[in-house]
């Protein structure tokens, strides 16, 4: 009878600590996303009533939602979505492949070093929208002017992180790597690409915002015919603000989700599995 009494009792104990940690969780979730939604629609409602701006330069988020509703129905948003995501995974892949192995080689390498800071040092402050007549002129109104600007746009961030990540790797952790005679592609494997996945994960990132900027901006100017920066351009000729807003309305949780569904599985799957998150 004393068992029974404890079991039932730590088992009450269990479902308690779940039920306390799930709306522990929940409330955190709420606390972080959706009040300060709340808050951000609540504020745009309040000024787009009672400012006195013009409804059609600044739109109550009724007549967004209705609008945003109205292209995803009728396929203008998919269609247009699915443009700018194979031009921004396109560029951003060979600029995520660039840029880490041209990283790596910076670390390992003196000679790719000093050859390469130079010319990434005189490029990188030059803003990758002022390439874009450049591309233009070079490949077209076409999609390869838009692919290359993406890729141009993230390949410097993705470098220098890279590089960087590298270069703070423990020294310890090579001078053991070389006592235990693992070099060349063991060396790699075990040691520098473990350890630096941190790094690598936040180049990445770094890469990836910037392919959104340069693939809204090269689909502005580049003159493709469908795209999310196309339809905020023709949008804006027409003073259709509720369309521009709507579009926006994809690339922001676009943004969220690539985020969660592919940089945060692909850390759960390496560097917390390594234990190399520096989480307690």
């Amino acid at each position: 009878m004393l068992i029974e009494k404890a079991g039932t009792e730590l088992g009450s104990v269990e479902v308690d600590l779940v039920e306390t940690t799930w709306s522990s969780g929940f409330a955190g979730w709420l606390r972080r996303w959706i009040v300060p939604l709340v808050i951000l629609a609540g504020t745009w409602e309040l000024l787009s009533h009672f400012s006195g701006l013009n409804p059609v330069l600044f739109p109550p988020i009724e007549v967004v939602a209705k609008t945003f509703w109205k292209l995803l129905l009728n396929g203008v948003l998919w269609r247009n979505t699915e443009g700018t995501l194979w031009r921004l995974f396109f560029g951003w892949s060979i600029a995520a492949v660039l840029g880490v192995v041209i990283g790596f080689a910076m670390a390992r390498s003196r000679y790719v070093e000093e050859l390469c800071v130079p010319i990434i040092g005189i490029i990188m402050p030059i803003p990758s929208l002022a390439w874009i007549p450049f591309f233009i002129l070079w490949f077209g109104l076409s999609n390869t002017a838009i692919v290359v600007l993406v890729a141009f746009s993230a390949v410097f961030p993705t470098i220098l992180t890279v590089w960087s990540a590298t270069r703070t790797i423990n020294p310890v952790w090579a001078r053991a790597a070389r006592t235990l005679n693992i070099t060349g592609f063991r060396f790699f494997y075990k040691i520098l690409l473990p350890a630096s996945l941190p790094g690598v994960m936040t180049a990445l990132r770094l890469g990836i915002a910037q392919s959104w900027r340069a693939v809204i901006a090269g689909e502005m100017f580049a003159g493709t015919t469908y795209g999310l920066g196309v339809l905020i351009f023709n949008a804006r000729q027409y003073l259709r603000t509720d369309v521009m807003l709507a579009s926006l309305l994809v690339i922001g949780p676009l943004g969220f989700l690539i985020e969660k569904v592919i940089f945060e599985k692909v850390e759960r799957m390496t560097i917390e599995r390594w234990g190399m998150s520096g989480r307690a």
